[in-house]
């Protein structure tokens, strides 16, 4: 199992933009083998931001490796610079490997 996770600043009273375009981009993410779950989630507020996290559980670091490298993440992609000015900075992206696990 891989995690790969994003965080955003995202620019107060821009957060429904923000989550408008989350919601209304094809991600193709359903076509990548080993794509197993997908979630945004909305953080804790700021005084200038909202932070969000953009959360991908993958089968494999290499599943989650061919993604970024496939033609479906150039396309879920294609239109990223146009929502800069709804957030700060770049995201951060993190990428985890289960090393414990209770269920």
């Amino acid at each position: 199992m891989f995690i790969a996770m994003n965080r955003f600043q995202v620019t107060k009273g821009r957060e429904e933009d923000f989550e408008k375009v989350w919601q209304s981009r094809d991600s193709r993410l359903n076509e990548m083998q080993g794509f197993e779950e997908f979630k945004l989630l909305r953080g804790p507020e700021n005084d200038d931001h909202t932070l969000y996290s953009s959360f991908t559980v993958w089968s494999s670091k290499e599943n989650f490796e061919a993604w970024t490298k496939s033609e479906q993440f150039r396309d879920a992609h294609k239109n990223a610079g146009n929502n800069e000015k709804l957030f700060l900075g770049h995201p951060h992206f993190e990428g985890f490997e289960p090393v414990a696990n209770i269920s």
